[in-house]
């Protein structure tokens, strides 16, 4: 599924909305929560609004850096699955790394899906991604349709984890 175009909006000077305050220790968005009312840019220079993803199931996964051993096998895991996931939700990356990094991380291994910079760690903070050493640990939120957080991977292995999003998507019926 292709971002729409209420979704991506040409990216304007002030390109990144600020993240609402996490208090207290980082603990992961819940499943029944609401998607974080946050944008990042991704690689094509677009604003996405995750918010205005309603009405379409999403994938948010959260990945340390770009361009590493793991990060390279659950990236290219997405990308061939892609055909089955895009039919089922749009697919977003998020890491630090800068829109050039992700420009040429997905351009290294034809990443079909949008990467997002999450640089000042806004979307980390807004749905509790721990960090390590500036890099947030590898998490995948799978949000229904409604904007709600249905299946969180606290825990991911880059290993497989195409065919879990899948059958997670699946599960929304």
């Amino acid at each position: 599924m292709a971002l729409p175009a209420s979704a991506a909006l040409p990216a304007a000077s002030s390109a990144v909305l600020p993240a609402p305050a996490v208090t207290g220790t980082s603990a992961l968005l819940a499943v029944g929560a609401e998607v974080p009312d946050v944008s990042a840019a991704a690689q094509d220079g677009k604003v996405v609004h995750l918010r205005a993803l309603k009405g379409k199931p999403v994938v948010v996964y959260f990945y340390p850096k770009d361009d590493t051993p793991g990060c390279t096998i659950e990236a290219k895991g997405i990308r061939d699955q892609y055909a089955e996931l895009n039919r089922l939700a749009v697919v977003l990356g998020v890491s630090e790394d800068s829109l050039d990094s992700h420009k040429a991380f997905a351009s290294k291994y034809d990443l079909p899906f949008s990467l997002l910079d999450d640089s000042n760690h806004a979307l980390a903070s807004a749905f509790g991604v721990p960090l390590s050493s500036g890099h947030a640990k590898r998490v995948t939120f799978v949000i229904d349709a409604s904007g709600k957080v249905s299946k969180v991977f606290p825990a991911v292995d880059p290993n497989g984890h195409a065919a879990e999003l899948i059958e997670a998507l699946k599960a929304l019926g």
